[in-house]
């Protein structure tokens, strides 16, 4: 079901709307029968993109709403999370950083609402690995990350001004 402007060729072309055959709708631009320009696209299941489409893939700027309530604002790359965003998620927690096909990666702030709490550093896939601060209501680590728990050498700074030194072992449970 196609309700828009084709051009000569009889391709979507320009501005439509369409439903497709999974229940799902697009509203927005096309070029040559694909989904290119700004477009508002609403699945079946509640979750929503506005933002930039090229050859029917996300790409650009966009905001994407998954039906959890969370929500995605940034760059976007051949469908995937990639380039620079802000993800919010279910539970009030925020990533704000860079991304690579779809995961956290590259350097990256995570903010944990519950507690305040900060991780101020590095992401490797997904992870926290690297270099990074973590930053707590009256103390903070820094130090090195992996796989989302310090190791290595590393500090404590406390707001009443000490610190604490000393190297984080990892033991396998």
């Amino acid at each position: 079901e196609y309700d828009g402007e084709r051009n000569a060729e009889g391709e979507r072309h320009g501005h439509g709307k369409a439903e497709l055959p999974n229940g799902d709708t697009y509203d927005g631009q096309y070029e040559h029968g694909f989904r290119s320009g700004r477009g508002t696209y609403r699945f079946k299941n509640g979750a929503f993109y506005i933002g930039e489409y090229l050859q029917n893939k996300k790409h650009g700027r966009g905001i994407f709403f998954y039906p959890d309530g969370s929500k995605y604002e940034g760059d976007w790359v051949n469908d995937q999370r990639h380039g620079y965003g802000e993800y919010t998620y279910p539970n009030g927690d925020t990533y704000t950083g860079e991304w690579f096909n779809h995961n956290r990666h590259g350097q990256g702030t995570y903010v944990y609402k519950d507690t305040g709490s900060k991780y101020v550093g590095t992401w490797v896939n997904g992870n926290q690995e690297g270099e990074a601060e973590l930053i707590h209501l009256n103390h903070r680590f820094k130090g090195k990350f992996s796989n989302g728990k310090p190791i290595g050498r590393g500090k404590y700074v406390f707001d009443i001004g000490c610190e604490q030194h000393g190297e984080y072992i990892q033991v396998n449970e």
